[in-house]
């Protein structure tokens, strides 16, 4: 009897050890939730994993526009964004993501409400690895950093690895806030099907453009395409905005329709020139940042950072680009077509046959009006 308890008892212990050992892992995979939001942004402007963790990063575009996600080696995002931005035609069958060893890991391009997740292995060297969505102008603004590090993380306001615009939100640094109020002093509006207060901006396919346009609705019923890709304004028109029923409806490849009367289209080889007005120059864009609600455009000729900001006149007949190029120490020449549908007019400079020649200390802040010639359709 004494043998036979004995076994029950053995018994009793296998069976409540073999239950325990039966229990589920407890999960060892650090899980982000991250999404693509309105105003060429994610919701989280940056995250911590530690050095060698499993992670699981999960993307969901709740915009109205496709985005996709990279995460690069510390310090490439700017050139990982440019070569996604020379992929051409070819972006698009490539989900805009380039051939590159700076790349580690990556969530192809997302349709509006769609989600996709990635699983790797954080590196155990720490850092700042960036995140970066590199569909064409977006990439300059639209960015976090993926921070693999056991230590705490710099203040928001210091953080260079994140943009300007989000280091004085305090919400959405880290995982755990919501989404709702994210970035709501900075955020550029997008278009919807109801009417919004001008100014304001929606990335959006264009004509006559490259698919790194950027449309932007001013005051007085004017609004103009400025062309990411290219550095340059493209057209402008008065009237109404933008068509854009096909995005709303989830085309993400369709193109925004102009309602209005375009009357300023750029005819040049490009109009800006350093040095020599015959010289076509190298062009790089870096973004922008909202002035008041209006955008600042920021690119780099040969290198040499210009600023660009546009305005409608007072009485809404035109347009007003100012120029900033601080520090400048070259002859900067801005060069116009007679065709391309509006007078000239500029706070500084010399214009010699439709050409404006400054001297390097004009050029640094000078602004250009430009009213629409009567009678002229383009």
């Amino acid at each position: 009897m004494f043998k036979y308890y004995r076994f029950l008892f053995l018994l009793l212990v296998y069976l409540v050890v073999l239950q325990a050992y039966a229990q589920p892992v407890a999960d060892s995979v650090t899980t982000i939730h991250l999404k693509a939001i309105a105003g060429l942004q994610y919701n989280m402007v940056r995250f911590q994993v530690k050095p060698g963790a499993r992670v699981k990063l999960i993307l969901t575009n709740t915009d109205d526009m496709s985005h996709n996600l990279l995460i690069t080696r510390p310090g490439a995002r700017e050139a990982v964004v440019n070569a996604a931005l020379k992929l051409g035609e070819q972006g698009a069958k490539l989900n805009f993501i380039p051939s590159s060893p700076q790349i580690l890991w990556s969530i192809p391009v997302l349709s509006p409400e769609e989600t996709k997740a990635i699983t790797f292995t954080a590196p155990k060297v720490q850092g700042a690895y960036p995140y970066v969505c590199t569909y064409p102008g977006h990439g300059f603004i639209m960015y976090g950093a993926m921070y693999v590090s056991e230590a705490a993380l710099p203040p928001l306001q210091n953080d260079l690895n994140i943009p300007p615009t989000r280091r004085t939100d305090n919400i959405l640094a880290t995982p755990g806030t919501s989404p709702e109020n994210v970035h709501a002093a900075h955020a550029a509006k997008p278009a919807h099907p109801y009417e919004l207060e001008a100014p304001f901006l929606y990335r959006v396919f264009m004509p006559d453009a490259s698919p790194a346009a950027i449309a932007v609705s001013l005051p007085q019923k004017l609004s103009y395409c400025w062309d990411a890709g290219t550095c340059r304004l493209r057209y402008a028109w008065q009237g109404g905005f933008l068509d854009n029923s096909d995005s709303w409806k989830g085309k993400g490849d369709s193109y925004g329709i102009v309602l209005g009367q375009i009357f300023y289209r750029d005819k040049t080889q490009y109009p800006l020139r350093l040095n020599n007005p015959e010289n076509i120059p190298v062009v790089a864009f870096k973004g922008y940042q909202l002035q008041d609600r209006y955008p600042e455009f920021r690119y780099t000729l040969n290198g040499t950072m210009v600023y660009e900001l546009i305005k409608p006149k007072t009485d809404g007949t035109g347009l007003i680009r100012t120029f900033r190029i601080p520090g400048n120490r070259q002859k900067i020449w801005l060069v116009t077509d007679p065709a391309d549908g509006v007078q000239y007019a500029s706070t500084a400079g010399k214009w010699i046959n439709g050409t404006l020649k400054l001297s390097a200390r004009q050029a640094r802040h000078f602004s250009i009006t430009m009213t629409p010639k009567e009678g002229v359709k383009l």
